[in-house]
């Protein structure tokens, strides 16, 4: 009869153990997953505090570490006082007349642009219409920092405004180049009009990202009064 001895919980016989074959322990499948996953929350907790990224909300990804995202998860697009303010500033009424004149000519001034390319006639009015644009850009963009200034304390780049912001001045810029290239003679009449065009699609992007805070400002104001009127109610 063959010798045994237990060796790390299990039965080894003896001629096994002076060959040194002895059969490891076996892993526990569930408490490895569980370590990985936890390390890999750690790591992401690191590299979210390192790192903090602006898009990680447009991967699926919180863009706060876990233990900041319970403070942060409901932040108003603006305070009491910055609400009071822009509901009395005469520049809200102001923008609120620019912006869809500014889309009118927007929209009138790409379909002169579009027969220009397709056709070939009609330069002087798809020109014009682009001045006429251009202007409207210009009056709305200082309109709009006269009025960040006074409801925000920022003439640019205030808090609830700044990607919006930061795509404007890249609509300015373009729009800009356009006019530095017609009042300089650079490039054909063709290329200034594709100056143009880029200019156009940043606004359009631009334009909705507008449409889509005014939508949030608008949700965040009935919470708001929802709320007030649930505290003004007599409990039962």
């Amino acid at each position: 009869m063959n010798a045994s001895r237990t060796v790390q919980g299990r039965e080894v016989s003896e001629d096994d153990y002076a060959r040194g074959r002895t059969v490891a322990p076996t892993s526990d499948p569930i408490s490895e997953t569980k370590s990985f996953f936890g390390l890999a929350n750690l790591l992401d907790d690191a590299i979210e505090t390192i790192l903090p990224s602006p898009w990680a909300a447009h991967t699926g990804r919180n863009p706060l570490p876990r233990r900041h995202r319970s403070e942060h998860s409901i932040t108003p697009l603006y305070t009491d006082e910055e609400r009071r303010r822009r509901d009395a500033s005469a520049w809200t009424i102001v923008q609120g007349v620019l912006a869809p004149l500014q889309f009118v000519a927007f929209a009138v001034s790409l379909g002169l642009i579009l027969h220009y390319l397709a056709t070939g006639r009609g330069y002087a009015l798809a020109t014009a219409s682009i001045l006429v644009k251009t202007i409207a850009l210009y009056a709305i963009m200082v309109t709009g920092s006269i009025w960040e200034k006074e409801v925000f304390g920022r003439w640019l780049f205030a808090r609830p405004f700044f990607w919006e912001d930061v795509f404007s001045m890249l609509v300015l810029g373009l729009q800009t180049a356009y006019l530095g290239a017609l009042l300089t003679g650079w490039g054909s009449a063709r290329q200034q009009m594709m100056i143009a065009m880029a200019a156009y699609a940043a606004y359009v992007i631009n334009a909705t990202q507008f449409l889509l805070k005014l939508r949030a400002a608008r949700l965040d104001g009935q919470k708001r009064d929802a709320a007030a009127r649930g505290r003004l109610e007599p409990a039962t």
